[in-house]
């Protein structure tokens, strides 16, 4: 075996293979998209350019991954093969978890960052550093640096400021649709495409066998009768939408493509202020719901549907439900439907008695086989987990961070834990959902079943990728004859070939283009010092900076902090609080949450709120009466005393926001007025009052302070202990009460 030769590359540690030097040479001339089947070593490509890059440019490499094990993951790698010299410091991992002043702190001294995107974005608006002297960006799973995802802010912020700019993108998968994959290379500004397959002659060496099997199924004869009804259902409303006078497919035709189409016509009535429109609105909500239904008796099973249905039914029953699964849970064909789900006590679709089959006979065949399972729904993923574990088959399921209706999510630490122990041989059999197919790090699998097929091009890939990376591998997909499993498994087969043959045919395209080069930073540093002397800077919740508001904030030079508001989404100066609604959103608030609950908090927490609603016509949203919706707006400006304006898109937002900062920075030393709104009903308001207008406190702590503490005199007479102890104010909060009470007036 050949290694290896390179001043930064420890040496005899990592395998020198043809494609993967050709690549890297490449990668060296321009932005590049590496497009390399999982498993061949697209961090090996990447470690190769980033110890040329610091030998010969100096400076930093930066490598971005969309999840916490992905990132620590390549940390690992790095660490494993890349000679950063003695320091300590040289290579570190930015997340959530690491404050902004720590990760301030560490950048200046590290050499090679390792970080999941959101968290450098944050740190590039705030200013915390910037990208002038990485010499580096790699981009991982790049397929992701569509519409708002940070990669595209980060990769245009770093081709803008670096000195000397080159971005390493790396995918398995970019899509299959051409469109797509032009849209990444535009928002990365890649030039170069190098793609390799399995069947490329300096690849074929190095892949290893890798078997797919299909297991056809047959839907049971229970689960058929469900579906029956639900198309029933579906025939229905289709049938409704053709009366109302739109092109509706046939309910055999019925594809996501069509809906998509339907929902346009749909939309442009409403927009026209069509009555029609609305009522249409929510028959589509019905579509949906029921093709969902389908989809789950046809792959998942009867228990899964079961839940569905259920949920369905509550929704519809209770009095805040949608109208949509009210006329659902209504429908003499849905109870009947009800009823079939209520009489199932155990699993009726064969998958899951043969996905244990195949299971138990590779464990018998290899006992310490690993083995990864996908299925799309987390109430399967569970299911999957509990039938094998009563099999005598230890399984551990893998799921993403957010907690869904009853199930628990896993949070990033947990993930990571699970891969070890599996990795490690505790368990045999993962249980994953999507989160677990980009960038696995578990070469050691056998097998990877598909519960499902799936439709997605790149999510096939993904997955079928798990397997086969250190040794012979098995891919087993499970469909059930005559249901959509079969048209998902076709059309991920087509898709595939479509995005192999279409990558290569824009690399083609791209080789007679010039790579882009970087512009230099002077332009935006210009606007930068521009914008400092006259503007303060604006506090941004950390729940908004995915907005492209943030982003256009930035690039106009403004002074921006990243934090957690109490309340509203921008804080501009110690006066201005604003809170920025989508017209939609707007409507939707007022009709499905608590609208003035949310807004009388902004007005306790400001002497001048601010609302801003953005694009749109408000009154073309819902099928509210006009009136309904000037006197909600005049209820705002005139008894919350908020000033409205209106905004055309997010770049109007951002202009009218900076308007906002230089108006409050051009000041001076004016005294700030008391909030115009001070006519209180009780003394218990005024008391609420008085506690909120400490920093930082605003109406939500200021009762809780109350409610614990009885009266002002109390909290004032509390100690920092006494204060901190109360249910979200903490030390900081608990000593600036304590401080600002004690402190002497001049």
């Amino acid at each position: 075996m050949a290694w290896i030769t390179h001043p930064l590359v420890r040496p005899g540690s990592l395998e020198s293979r043809a494609y993967q030097l050709s690549i890297a040479m490449r990668a060296l001339d321009g932005h590049t998209m590496v497009v390399l089947p999982t498993g061949l070593g697209k961090t090996a490509v990447a470690l190769l350019v980033a110890a040329s890059r610091l030998y010969n440019e100096g400076g930093r490499v930066m490598m971005l991954a969309p999840t916490k094990p992905l990132v620590e993951q390549h940390y690992r790698f790095f660490k494993k093969y890349l000679l950063t010299g003695e320091n300590e410091g040289a290579c570190v991992i930015f997340t959530g978890e690491s404050p902004p002043d720590e990760r301030r702190r560490e950048f200046s001294g590290a050499t090679v960052i390792f970080a999941t995107p959101q968290v450098i974005k944050n740190d590039l608006l705030s200013g915390a550093y910037t990208l002038e002297d990485v010499s580096l960006l790699i981009v991982d799973e790049c397929h992701r640096a569509v519409g708002n995802y940070a990669y595209v802010f980060i990769a245009g912020r770093y081709r803008e400021t670096a000195r000397s700019p080159l971005i390493l993108a790396m995918t398995a998968s970019p899509g299959g649709r051409e469109e797509k994959v032009q849209e990444v290379c535009r928002n990365l500004g890649i030039g170069i495409i190098e793609t390799r397959s399995e069947h490329d002659s300096d690849v074929a060496p190095y892949i290893h066998e890798r078997e797919i099997e299909v297991i056809e199924v047959p839907l049971p004869v229970p689960l058929r009768a469900a579906v029956d009804d639900l198309n029933d259902l579906l025939e229905s409303r289709l049938a409704r939408l053709r009366e109302l006078g739109y092109t509706v497919p046939r309910r055999q035709q019925v594809s996501m493509k069509s809906l998509h189409f339907l929902n346009a016509q749909i939309q442009e009535r409403i927009h026209e202020r069509d009555a029609a429109g609305y009522t249409a609105a929510s028959i589509y909500a019905e579509v949906m719901k029921l093709r969902h239904a389908v989809s789950l008796a046809e792959s998942q099973g009867s228990l899964v549907l079961a839940g569905y249905v259920h949920r369905l039914f509550s929704e519809g029953s209770s009095g805040g439900g949608s109208k949509a699964a009210g006329r659902l849970a209504r429908d003499p064909v849905f109870i009947r439907l009800l009823e079939r789900c209520m009489s199932w006590t155990e699993e009726l679709h064969p998958k899951m008695e043969v996905m244990a089959d195949v299971t138990r006979k590779q464990l018998s065949r290899s006992p310490e086989s690993r083995i990864i399972i996908f299925a799309s729904f987390r109430d399967m993923v569970q299911q999957i987990v509990d039938y094998l574990t009563k099999q005598g088959i230890p399984a551990e399921r893998f799921v993403g961070q957010a907690t869904k209706d009853t199930e628990r999510g896993l949070s990033q630490k947990k993930q990571i834990e699970a891969l070890d122990r599996f990795r490690a041989g505790q368990f045999r059999v993962l249980v994953a959902t999507s989160v677990g197919e980009e960038g696995l790090d578990v070469p050691s699998t056998d097998m990877v079943i598909f519960y499902e097929a799936v439709p997605s091009e790149i999510r096939s890939i993904q997955r079928k990728g798990r397997t086969g990376r250190s040794g012979s591998g098995r891919v087993v997909v499970l469909v059930t004859r005559g249901t959509s499993d079969e048209t998902f498994r076709y059309v991920s087969q087509s898709r595939e070939k479509a995005m192999a043959s279409g990558i290569r045919r824009l690399g083609l395209q791209m080789e007679t283009a010039p790579a882009e080069t970087g512009t230099g930073e002077v332009g935006l540093q210009k606007k930068i010092d521009e914008f400092i002397v006259n503007g303060p800077e604006i506090v941004v919740d950390d729940r908004e900076t995915s907005s492209p508001v943030v982003e256009r904030l930035s690039d106009l030079g403004v002074r921006l902090t990243i934090r957690r508001l109490e309340s509203g989404d921008y804080a501009v100066g110690d006066r201005v609080l604003v809170e920025r609604k989508r017209a939609r959103d707007f409507v939707d608030t007022l009709v499905e949450r608590d609208l003035f609950g949310q807004l009388k908090e902004l007005a306790a927490q400001a002497m001048r709120p601010v609302l801003i609603i953005e694009g749109g016509d408000l009154y073309a949203q819902r099928d509210i009466h006009p009136n309904a919706l000037r006197g909600t707006l005049a209820a705002i400006a005139i008894d919350l005393g908020i000033a409205v304006f209106y905004s055309r898109d997010e770049e109007d937002t951002a202009q009218l926001l900076t308007i906002l900062a230089r108006r409050e920075g051009e000041r001076g030393d004016r005294t700030p007025r008391l909030p115009l709104r001070k006519t209180y009903q009780s003394s218990q308001e005024e008391m609420e009052m008085v506690i909120a207008s400490f920093p930082e406190i605003g109406l939500k702590n200021a009762r809780l302070l109350l409610g614990e503490f009885g009266s002002i005199g109390a909290i004032i007479d509390a100690t920092e202990e006494e204060l901190a102890q109360v249910r979200g104010i903490g030390e900081k909060k608990a000593h600036r009460i304590f401080e600002l009470s004690r402190k002497n007036y001049r």
